[in-house]
């Protein structure tokens, strides 16, 4: 049975003869009412601060454990975005040699095309140029045949004009179409000479 400071200040004994002073007693008890009282009182508080501290150490838990979760949360987001960067930094870098690969490519097929061309046009050159000399070679073959067939024209000064108009092939113009041949003095024409480019 617990026995609370009221029931102690007010505990009654029976009386007996010889007994104890019932005064003394009285006195004696309600000082040690009064101290459990106290006693009591000290341990309510000491009760309440102690449910104040426990719920101030559950708060502080409840923050380290938010603090926790947040470092553990940012140190994954951190990890994250490392790895998401270097990922995009690699496929950046893997396209940029792709791209470069490709330019590379185009130069070399570019320059390769070019060079076919130049050889093309080389090829086209000396076709011309053979072309051009079996040409001027098939021209200087003809005039060098049309001189040995026909004959290069003479023309005498001094012919006498009765002669001249009693020619059946000449008219009444032939003695003035003479008149300016008479100025070559009887020279043959010069023969047109070539020099073929080697």
């Amino acid at each position: 049975m617990r026995i609370a400071p009221i029931d102690i200040a007010h505990k009654t004994f029976n009386r007996k003869v010889m007994g104890l002073d019932a005064d003394e007693v009285m006195d004696f008890l309600r000082d040690v009412a009064d101290q459990m009282e106290e006693i009591v009182r000290e341990r309510n508080a000491l009760k309440e601060a102690l449910r104040e501290k426990e719920l101030s150490i559950a708060e502080y838990r409840d923050r380290d454990e938010t603090l926790k979760s947040t470092i553990t949360t940012a140190a994954k987001m951190s990890d994250q975005i490392r790895q998401d960067s270097e990922r995009e930094a690699k496929l950046i870098v893997q396209d940029a040699h792709q791209k470069a690969d490709l330019i590379v490519a185009d130069a070399r097929d570019s320059l390769k095309r070019i060079y076919s061309e130049i050889s093309e046009l080389k090829r086209s050159r000396l076709q011309f140029d053979s072309s051009l000399r079996s040409l001027l070679h098939a021209h200087l073959a003809m005039l060098d045949q049309s001189h040995t067939m026909i004959p290069d024209p003479q023309i005498t000064v001094g012919r006498p004009a009765a002669q001249a108009a009693q020619s059946p092939a000449h008219g009444a113009g032939a003695t003035t179409a003479a008149a300016p041949a008479a100025s070559f003095d009887g020279a043959r024409m010069p023969r047109p000479t070539m020099t073929l480019p080697k």
